[in-house]
Order: structure tokens, then sequence, then C-alpha cells
């Protein structure tokens, strides 16, 4: 077996085998697999039931923008209450992230600059601002927060952590609970909420005439956005969960024009994206939270050609027909 996986190792792209990628992570290292799958689908399912919001508001780029920001409030809320508790990181994403969404819309309605451009300048200045902090603050000593962790984050080192436990009890990785807490309220708020944050994102006119507070609800879905990006950055880090906020409301799009639908869709290529990905990166033995997103993608490819496919044969046959009908 271990000639087998040096074997492996040795090779540019290893050889699959059913065994080896696919049987061997859940019978021999069961409670690591779970937990890193489990992780990955809230992420995924997180981020991608907001990011269907976003993309139908056309906002797709303010998630790149709040998953940067958040940076600047995590340093400033370190410095000061000295210490990076959960009440604290959440509060500091929170509170960024508004400001985030609040230097977007006052460059934008104040000068000529398009929403585009807006984003770019905020979450650049904040995002350089919160890096020229943190260096400054190590300067007079360890600060403990890691600029490539909030970026990049490393899913593998959920099981790592220490269980969390409620009498005999054992609920899980703090980390995985935690995001499934805020998955789990972002189905709730979306259910509750659902017939306001429809009309809201496909009529605004509408919603202001009916005596809808526009900005109450898309400040609201913006906090949402920041819990959801602080809660996954220390697995996947802001920039992978940027592509979670879009790829799976892309993927659902292509497969509905309802919102329903695409929500639901939206959940099962979480489901599909953190298992296939898990696999890729034990196949390839590469980042469990790049080939994810890898996955995601290739699903949403897959989806694309097979509409574009199915579009062009109906063409094809329609243009027969028509030549034929012409001929008789």
């Amino acid at each position: 077996m271990d000639k087998e996986n040096a074997e492996m190792n040795a090779e540019l792209i290893p050889r699959f085998t059913w065994e080896h990628v696919v049987m061997a992570p859940w019978r021999e290292n069961g409670s690591f697999t779970i937990w890193i799958v489990l992780m990955g689908f809230f992420v995924t399912a997180g981020c991608g039931l907001i990011g269907n919001y976003l993309l139908l508001r056309r906002m797709a780029l303010v998630g790149d923008a709040i998953s940067h920001s958040i940076l600047l409030g995590l340093v400033v809320g370190f410095l000061i209450f000295r210490e990076v508790t959960t009440p604290v990181m959440f509060g500091a994403a929170v509170l960024t992230g508004l400001l985030t969404v609040g230097i977007i819309e006052f460059v934008h309605r104040q000068s000529r600059i398009k929403v585009d451009a807006a984003i770019c300048i905020a979450f650049t200045l904040l995002f350089a601002l919160g890096v020229v902090i943190l260096s400054v603050a190590e300067i007079g000593g360890p600060v403990h927060i890691d600029a490539e962790c909030v970026l990049y984050g490393e899913i593998a080192f959920v099981p790592l952590e220490p269980l969390v436990q409620m009498g005999q009890f054992v609920l899980g990785p703090p980390s995985v609970l935690r995001m499934g807490l805020v998955t789990l309220g972002v189905i709730a708020l979306i259910a509750i909420f659902y017939k306001e944050l429809k009309i809201t994102t496909f009529d605004p006119g509408l919603a202001a005439a009916l005596g809808y507070r526009i900005g109450v609800w898309h400040y609201g879905l913006m906090g949402l956005l920041s819990l959801v990006i602080v809660s996954a950055f220390e697995a996947v880090g802001a920039i992978l969960a940027i592509a979670m906020l879009i790829v799976p409301p892309m993927f659902a799009a292509e497969l509905s024009d309802r919102l329903v639908g695409r929500l639901l869709w939206t959940v099962i290529h979480a489901v599909l994206s953190s298992l296939l990905g898990y696999h890729l990166a034990v196949w390839l033995q590469c980042s469990v939270a790049g080939a994810m997103v890898v996955m995601a993608a290739f699903l949403f490819v897959l989806i694309w050609w097979a509409k574009l496919t199915v579009r062009g044969l109906h063409r094809y046959l329609m243009s027969i027909k028509l030549n034929r009908a012409s001929e008789v």
C-alpha cells in the first residue's frame, strides 16, 4: 500500500483508483472526511443562497468587496478588544461590510463614478488600509490575525479543532457548528422574508410604492452577507468564498427561471460540489477548498454546455423540418 502511494505521489497527475480516492477516505478517516465535506456544504449553500439575490440585483462584485474589506474590521476589532472571539469577529465583519456598502453607495451617488468603479475604490482602499494597520500593529507585538488565512483559509484543518461537547454528546468542530448555524439562519430568514426579499429584488420601484423601506432590506442583506463571509473565511478563505457566492447561483440560473427553483438547485449544487470536490482533492492531493471550487465551476460548465448542445440540436432538427416542409 505504501509503495502504491509513493508511486502515485511521484506522478504529476496521480493514477485514479476507486478504492484510494472514493472508498478509503470514508473507511479509514471517516470522522475527518465527514467534517470537511459538511463544512464545504455549509459554506457553499450559505454563500450560494445569498448569492442568488446578489446575482439578481446585479451586485456580484459587492461580495468581492466585502470579502476583502473585512480584514480591516478584524484588525481594528482585535486592536480595540485584544481578542479574536467569535462575537468580536462577527460584529467587526458586519460593521465593515455595511461600511463598504455605504462607501460604494456614497461614491456612486455623489459623483459621476459608476458602480463597478465605486466597488473597486471601496474594497481596494479598505483592504489596503487593513493590511497597513496589520503591518504596523505587528511591529509592537504579535497579532493573532493571519492575512493569508483570511484570503486562502484551509478547510482540511477543520477536523483538527477541539470538538465541542454538550454533556456526553460530541457536537463537532466549532467552525462547522458556527457555519451550520449561520447557514440554517440564512435559510430561515429567506423563508420568513421570502416575499419581501423577492419584491425588493425584482422591482424596487414597486416595493417602494407599497411602503417597503428599500434601504433597510438592502443593508440587511449586506449585513447577512458579511456574517456568511466571516463564517466561511476561516475554512475556505475570502477569495474562495467569492466563488461560492457566484458559481452556485449561476448553476441554478441555468436550470430554473423561478426563484424557488434556483434556491433549491443551489442546495443541490452545494451537495455535489462539496462531495466531488473533496474526492478530487484526495485524487490530485491538492487544496480541498480549491478542488471544491473547481468542481463547482465544472458543474456549471457541464450544465451550460448541455443546454447549448440541446439548443443547437433543437435548431438543427427544426431546420431539417422546415427544409422538408419547403420541399413539399
